[in-house]
């Protein structure tokens, strides 16, 4: 019976010398993002996007309410900060002035795509004003090269992206059917374009 005590002691302490040696890991790494100089996490965040209707292509704007930084984000730079941070954001924050738009573009644009709940990547700083995103939507990831300042504590980048490049087509024509008559010019044509330009700035 003492022999059975001292294993289950000696098994007791092993596990929670243990657990203590994970629990300190844990908060090194939070220690790092908390003491960085600058952290996407702790930054705001804006998420702008263009579409485009109409033969004339006339402009329909919007946002992503919502962004969530998974990997990186932290340094002592601003660029350091932004170079390999991975991000995902919810396609259900999209929001555009207009809820029977944001239902539209969710069901019968994102719903369409295959497992597209997020759109998730990593941007990637290559020079002082040009970078790249590697963007993840409908099963495909592609590489979106985009243009970048940083002025004082602001990060902005713009961007564009062709959505038949994610193999999104049929997706596009099917929001293009449910907003046929708003997308019909004076020209009597419907159309939905298939560039979307991006606006992304993060205040440090």
């Amino acid at each position: 019976m003492k022999k059975v005590f001292i294993l289950l002691l000696t098994i007791s302490l092993s596990v929670s010398f243990t657990s203590c040696k994970s629990d300190k890991k844990a908060d090194k790494t939070t220690d790092a993002e908390k003491n960085a100089a600058f952290s996407l996490k702790k930054a705001t965040n804006e998420i702008n996007f263009t579409a485009y209707k109409f033969t004339e292509k006339t402009p329909v704007g919007g946002q992503f309410r919502q962004i969530d930084i998974t990997a990186g984000g932290a340094g002592n730079t601003i660029k350091e900060a932004i170079h390999n941070t991975e991000f995902s954001i919810p396609v259900s924050s999209i929001f555009t002035k207009d809820s029977s738009r944001d239902y539209k573009i969710q069901k019968s644009f994102f719903g369409v795509m295959s497992n597209t709940k997020l759109l998730s990547g990593k941007l990637m700083i290559e020079n002082d004003s040009i970078g790249a995103a590697m963007i993840q939507m409908n099963g495909v990831t592609e590489k979106v090269p985009f243009k970048y300042t940083i002025v004082e504590n602001t990060f902005a980048m713009s961007a564009t992206m062709d959505v038949s490049n994610w193999k999104a087509l049929d997706a596009l024509a099917s929001l293009n059917k449910v907003c046929e008559a708003l997308h019909t010019g004076a020209d009597g044509v419907s159309k939905t374009w298939s560039d979307v330009a991006l606006n992304i700035t993060s205040e440090f």
